[in-house]
């Protein structure tokens, strides 16, 4: 009975089973019509037929090359619509447009593109009358393209390019795109055209970094005053989280610990103290009360383009402590097209004991990375970091601050026209360095004296010798330390070299001066210990460029008619880069050859007559 009863549920009608098969190929058939259909909408959205983008073209190949052709096409296709770019943010200077630039892949990608990359501009009118237009009227409205100037690695998270200005009937809300190609690099899918921000330089959050539990912030247009602390009570930061994205909003406050200059120090949100490293790539903007206004008021959020960085994780500090420890000397400079002047200023000081150098390249364009990578390959432990950001070199030296603090126990703010000199030491100044004449790591090895003498001392304060152009009328071909002898009689003010782990909590400086932290005290070499020579009026060509930009914030360009009678201006020249006829011979009072007949004594290859930064860079060792 129950074996029947199976057999009958096995065993159905004929017509049931034609029903289903019926059935199940009408939904099959409806499946894939539907899926057909979807296909050529998209195809349609993303190729539109009315665009300029879309031309028929008759294609005649052969069989032997169709194959790779096809392949490239695909592969151009796939380029043109999966740019792996998004432009974050532009700001304005005065001489060009920067752009942020976010990349999907940080394996030298843009770097690489560079030459297939082109600024797109377009007319005022346009962007107010098309700004909700598809994308085949916004390529019609492309009015012209300029190259790209230069393209850059920045942080962690992005990169940099720069544009040419427009001239005055175009906009500034440039866009990129590939040479001879549609794609277009677009702020999100659909929005460019909705998002037509460029930020003024003049007021402007520029960069953040980590600091233990704190954020430190790089402000522009705050207007605090020079070589003071102000009441960080006026401020505080506001951090964007994932919805920042979607509608703008930073959704986390915090109040501003320090202030001074273009640097406010803020703690970090609660929910991110216990582990600082997630607080990398959220977005940070300063809060600050507005002029003539009480503090129970809504503060004003300043402009932002800054992402919080962090120069190490805390994993990685512990680690390289334990295997390496740090640095007894390193350097930080920051530089504009003094390619030219690196060899010789870092192989002396390495010959003199600095292990580690920091330079800050401030938009260069003069070849510094292919110096600062031979450098690297000849074992100079040089690293090169991207600072965009003019006109800011106290903050430039703060920031370094931060990021040798884990790496170094001294650092050096010096210039690369900046040389130490070790003249010949007598009985009653040996305490930090042996009689006689120095020898090689004698500056590594005065800082290390100074550290075992006194744990309270934190600054080693060294003057300066400027020197003039000597009776030159050209760059002296054996390097400035050889080339130029003749000097003004008075010193200078000092320049600095400080310990990281002591500075005043503000990061104050004033260009080569840090103020330090209660506790700490400053240390006054002298002059038969050790000097600095500051080759600072060279011959004409090199010493006019710096009519162009001067880097420090609270230092007077010379065009500019201020301040015409201070020691940042060379005596008797006015505002305009226009030669005096006694330049080669003025700013010499004293003939100095010290540090031209040490160098010469101590650095020359006997056996070719060579200096080191002479020889060439293949076989430099």
């Amino acid at each position: 009975m129950d074996s029947s009863r199976k057999r009958k549920r096995l065993f159905r009608p004929s017509y049931y089973s034609s029903y289903s098969s019926v059935y199940l190929f009408s939904l099959r058939s409806f499946v894939l019509c539907f899926s057909f259909f979807i296909f050529l909408y998209l195809i349609s959205y993303m190729i539109p037929l009315n665009s300029s983008a879309f031309h028929p073209v008759l294609v005649v190949s052969s069989l032997a090359s169709s194959g790779s052709n096809l392949a490239k096409r695909i592969q151009e296709f796939d380029d043109s619509f999966a740019f792996p770019w998004k432009i974050e943010n532009r700001v304005l200077f005065p001489d060009h447009i920067l752009l942020l630039v976010s990349s999907l892949k940080k394996d030298g990608l843009i770097k690489k593109s560079a030459k297939e990359l082109e600024c797109f501009y377009y007319g005022k009118n346009v962007l107010e009358s098309r700004s909700g237009g598809s994308s085949g009227e916004r390529d019609r409205d492309i009015l012209f393209k300029q190259n790209v100037l230069s393209v850059d690695e920045y942080d962690e998270f992005r990169s940099i390019m720069r544009c040419p200005l427009p001239s005055v009937n175009y906009s500034t809300v440039v866009n990129l795109g590939r040479g001879g190609k549609n794609g277009v690099l677009e702020e999100d899918t659909g929005l460019w055209m909705s998002n037509q921000t460029v930020h003024s330089w003049e007021n402007l959050v520029y960069a953040a970094s980590l600091d233990g539990d704190t954020a430190v912030v790089f402000v522009k247009g705050l207007n605090l005053r020079s070589d003071r602390e102000s009441d960080p009570g006026q401020f505080s930061c506001h951090f964007g989280l994932r919805s920042w994205e979607i509608d703008g909003r930073f959704m986390l406050r915090t109040k501003a610990l320090t202030a001074a200059q273009e640097v406010v120090r803020c703690s970090l949100p609660r929910s991110l103290q216990a582990n600082p490293d997630k607080a990398r790539g959220i977005r940070v903007t300063l809060g600050m009360v507005p002029y003539g206004r009480s503090r129970i008021h809504e503060r004003v959020l300043v402009p932002s383009v800054a992402k919080i960085s962090g120069f190490k994780s805390k994993e990685e500090k512990e680690k390289k402590k334990k295997s390496e420890g740090k640095f007894e000397l390193c350097v930080c400079t920051m530089v504009w097209n003094q390619a030219s002047a690196l060899r010789e200023w870092i192989m002396y000081h390495a010959w003199l004991g600095v292990e580690r150098w920091f330079i800050y390249d401030n938009n260069s364009d003069d070849g510094i990375e292919e110096v600062i990578r031979q450098l690297d390959l000849e074992d100079y432990n040089v690293t090169r970091h991207i600072w965009p950001w003019i006109k800011t070199q106290e903050a430039g030296f703060s920031h370094c601050a931060l990021r040798a603090k884990d790496e170094c126990n001294w650092v050096s703010f010096m210039d690369v026209d900046e040389f130490f000199y070790f003249p010949y030491s007598t009985q009653r100044h040996k305490r930090f360095r042996k009689l006689g004449y120095a020898g090689q790591n004698s500056l590594n090895t005065l800082v290390a004296n100074v550290s075992s003498s006194s744990r309270s001392i934190a600054e080693i304060r060294t003057s300066c010798h400027s020197f003039g152009p000597s009776g030159l009328n050209s760059p002296p071909s054996r390097g400035v330390t050889v080339g130029y002898t003749c000097r003004l009689q008075r010193p200078e003010r000092h320049k600095s070299i400080i310990r990281p782990d002591a500075l005043d909590t503000t990061l104050l400086n004033v260009v080569h001066h840090f103020h330090l932290r209660k506790g700490f005290k400053y240390l006054n070499l002298h002059q038969s210990t050790a000097v600095i020579n500051h080759y600072k009026y060279q011959v004409w060509e090199v010493f006019r460029a710096k009519f162009y930009r001067r880097v420090a914030t609270y230092v007077a360009d010379w065009q500019q008619n201020q301040n015409e009678g201070s020691r940042d201006r060379a005596p008797g020249l006015g505002t305009e880069a226009i030669e005096p006829p006694d330049w080669p011979i003025k700013f010499c009072e004293v003939w100095d050859t010290g540090l031209r007949d040490f160098v010469l004594a101590n650095l020359i290859d006997v056996s070719t007559g060579l200096l080191p930064w002479e020889r060439p860079s293949s076989l430099a060792i």
